[in-house]
């Protein structure tokens, strides 16, 4: 059985892992739950980890993994199983005598852009350097998607670091607080959180350490949106 706040807590990760790729910051959890302090929700973290719903990746700052979700938000009996794939292994755990055939995995070859800036914005990518196989489920909805390699540490508290790679649909739209592969002058491209407010578009880093750009909208193009992560090891 799960409280009230943890079942909260674990379908607001689950929504943002669906819609993002990523799991929220701890102070989007806060925010989400309307709790005073991020000490709530390391104990509810803690909590939802005990009863094995969720896991945290080592090595990685605020990374969490949704291993199952109870039966009220789609889990067990709906046959859930985790979007994010971290490099090309799950590591959820699986009962004895219940296993998935490679070739019951339905995976898509995507183009990979070239590089984008979590960080200081890079020249506007342009050209296919390889490709890369990603699940089927990873992609969102209809439309084109292609891959970027990532490097800078901007989105580093998003869960995004220097060297993943990002699953990206094509779009010109976003709403605010998507993460965005966005066009500056149509000359630097850069992977940040999209806010409109009042005419102009802010550009937010997830990273302390870099400021938040703001510009008028004629001057920035948003060329898709964050759908998913694969990170290799």
């Amino acid at each position: 059985m799960l409280t009230k706040k943890q079942l909260d807590l674990l379908e607001f990760i689950h929504k943002r892992v669906q819609r993002d790729g990523v799991p929220p910051s701890f102070d989007e959890m806060k925010e989400a739950l309307d709790l005073r302090s991020k000490s709530g929700i390391h104990r509810l973290i803690t909590a939802l980890e005990e009863r094995g719903f969720i896991r945290r990746l080592a090595h990685r700052a605020r990374a969490i993994e949704i291993v199952k979700l109870p039966e009220s938000l789609g889990g067990e009996a709906s046959g859930f199983a985790p979007k994010v794939i971290e490099g090309g292994q799950s590591t959820a755990k699986q009962p004895l005598g219940d296993t998935m055939a490679v070739e019951a995995v339905h995976a898509l070859e995507l183009p990979v852009m070239g590089r984008i800036a979590a960080g200081v914005p890079i020249e506007a990518i342009n050209q296919v350097s390889h490709h890369v196989a990603v699940p089927g489920s990873m992609l969102s909805g209809s439309g084109s998607h292609f891959a970027l390699e990532v490097r800078g540490d901007s989105m580093i508290d998003a869960g995004i670091n220097d060297g993943d790679v990002v699953v990206v649909r094509e779009t010109t739209l976003a709403d605010n607080g998507d993460i965005v592969v966005a066009l500056v002058d149509d000359q630097e491209a850069t992977l940040k959180r999209f806010f409109r407010r009042s005419g102009q578009i802010e550009l937010v880093a997830a990273n302390p350490a870099y400021e938040t750009r703001v510009l008028p909208d004629n001057r920035v193009k948003v060329q898709g949106r964050l759908v998913g992560l694969i990170r290799t090891y």
